[in-house]
């Protein structure tokens, strides 16, 4: 079981940021935190059940708006209407996110049931990009990107890196090339920072969201598996 929020939070540029909060709901001592960053269609059904689900594993999670510049608060955009989503998705930046980014992990921290050197960040689609840029400009314990388109653009922030990343991508995912993939795991490599790359051939771009038409259910149970067993992880392994 777990429990919810929906708040606000002031970001440090002088913005307002709304937010959903989860975590578990009879904890046995402080937990983990893990900031949740979302796809291009806003802080949706889908974001908020994997926020809960993380919550029922035993973290407290924060999944912040990303586009509260541009939009209302409690934004969600279909997932066959991303032209509605454009102009959010190009209206955000680097800075922007990052201050985004630091609003929510010291909100995490401050959490009196929260440990603050054991958070770390997972996103989907645009939120793959936005939490490798979460391990570059946080002190994180761990990231995970799920086919996070774009994360080419910021390859260079590859030596910021402060854990180990987790990276999952679709064989048959046509918004990514392999050449996209090639450029971002490359960057880690030469950066020599710790990573794991997971393409799973038969998956397509969005496979874990159930509530897209390109849902892979067998694609979406071995990655979450996976994901909970690299949380589990590193963050034992945070001193």
């Amino acid at each position: 079981m777990s429990t919810s929020q929906t708040f606000s939070l002031s970001v440090g540029d002088g913005t307002t940021m709304q937010a959903y909060a989860a975590q578990p709901a009879a904890a046995n001592g402080a937990v983990p935190g893990i900031i949740l960053l979302q796809e291009a269609f806003g802080v949706n059904h889908h974001i908020r059940s994997v926020a809960d689900r993380l919550a029922q594993a035993g973290y407290a999670v924060v999944a912040p708006e990303l586009f509260h510049r541009t939009a209302a608060p409690g934004l969600e955009i279909a997932y066959n209407d991303f032209p509605s989503a454009m102009p959010h998705y190009f209206a955000i930046n680097n800075d922007d996110l990052t201050a985004d980014l630091q609003a929510a992990h010291a909100w995490l921290t401050s959490q009196p049931g929260v440990v603050a050197d054991k958070i770390g960040s997972i996103g989907f689609c645009l939120g793959g990009r936005v939490s490798f840029l979460a391990n570059a400009v946080l002190p994180l314990a761990a990231g995970v990107s799920y086919y996070g388109g774009g994360t080419e653009q910021i390859k260079d922030r590859a030596a910021d890196l402060h854990a180990p990343h987790l990276f999952f991508w679709g064989g048959l995912d046509a918004h990514i090339s392999k050449e996209n993939i090639a450029e971002v795991i490359e960057a880690v490599d030469a950066a020599k920072k710790p990573y794991i790359n997971t393409v799973i051939s038969d998956a397509d771009h969005g496979f874990h969201c159930d509530e897209r038409p390109s849902y892979n259910a067998a694609a979406a149970h071995e990655a979450w598996a996976l994901t909970l067993a690299f949380f589990a992880d590193k963050f034992k392994a945070t001193k």
